[in-house]
C-alpha cells in the first residue's frame, strides 16, 4: 500500500511537471482536423522521437512505472500521437483507477483525436472520479468539463445538457462560450 501511495505521489509530481501544459491546453486549444489526422497518421508509424523511445524502454522494464507512462503520455500528446497518448493513459487509469487527470487526460486526447462520443464518456469519468477534497484544485478543469458533457448533450438530451452546463457555470461562471450555451439552453 506504502508503495502505490509512493507511486500516486511520484506520479503526481511528474505530471506537476510535465503534464500541468497538456491539462490547460484542453480547455484553450483548438486542433485543425486535417492537420490532427495527418500528424496522428504521421507520427503512430514514427520512432524517431528520443523522449518517447528512452521512456518506452523505460516502461519495457517496469511496466508499472506509472511516473514514466505519465510522461510517455504527455510525451504523445506534445507529438500529436494521440492513439498512443490515449492508449498510454488508459493503461494509467488501470493501475491507479482513481487518479481523475489520467480520465482528464483522455477526454482531452479524444478530443483532439475528434472522438466526441469517447471524449465525452471520459469528462463523465473525470467528473465522477474527483475527490471532494480536490474539487478546489479542479475548478477550471472540472468547468470544461461539465461544459463538454453539455455541449454534447444539448440536442439529445436538453434537460442533462442544462444541470451539467449549471455546474460548469457554478465552478467558472467566467466561461463565455458556457455562459452562451446556458442561454440557448434556457431560452
Amino acid at each position: 500500500m506504502k508503495m502505490i501511495k509512493s507511486n500516486i505521489q511520484n506520479l503526481f509530481l511528474g505530471l506537476m511537471f510535465i503534464g500541468t501544459a497538456s491539462f490547460v491546453n484542453a480547455q484553450t486549444t483548438q486542433t485543425d482536423s486535417t492537420t490532427a489526422a495527418k500528424t496522428t497518421t504521421t507520427t503512430a508509424q514514427s520512432t524517431g522521437n528520443p523522449t518517447i523511445d528512452g521512456l518506452k524502454k523505460q516502461i519495457e522494464a517496469n511496466p508499472k512505472d506509472t511516473e514514466a507512462l505519465a510522461k510517455l503520455a504527455g510525451a504523445y500528446q506534445d507529438a500529436s500521437d494521440w492513439t498512443n497518448a490515449i492508449d498510454t493513459w488508459k493503461k494509467i487509469s488501470v493501475l491507479v483507477p482513481d487518479w481523475a487527470p489520467s480520465y482528464y487526460s483522455q477526454a482531452y486526447a479524444y478530443q483532439s483525436a475528434k472522438d466526441d462520443a469517447n471524449a465525452k464518456l471520459a469528462y463523465e469519468k473525470y467528473i465522477a472520479t474527483v475527490k471532494p477534497e480536490e474539487v478546489e484544485q479542479n475548478k477550471k478543469n472540472l468547468a470544461y468539463a461539465y461544459f463538454y458533457v453539455a455541449f454534447s448533450e444539448q440536442q439529445s438530451n436538453p434537460d442533462k445538457a442544462k444541470e451539467h452546463i449549471a455546474k460548469s457555470l457554478q465552478y467558472d461562471p467566467t466561461n463565455q462560450d458556457a455562459v452562451k450555451l446556458s442561454k440557448a439552453l434556457n431560452s
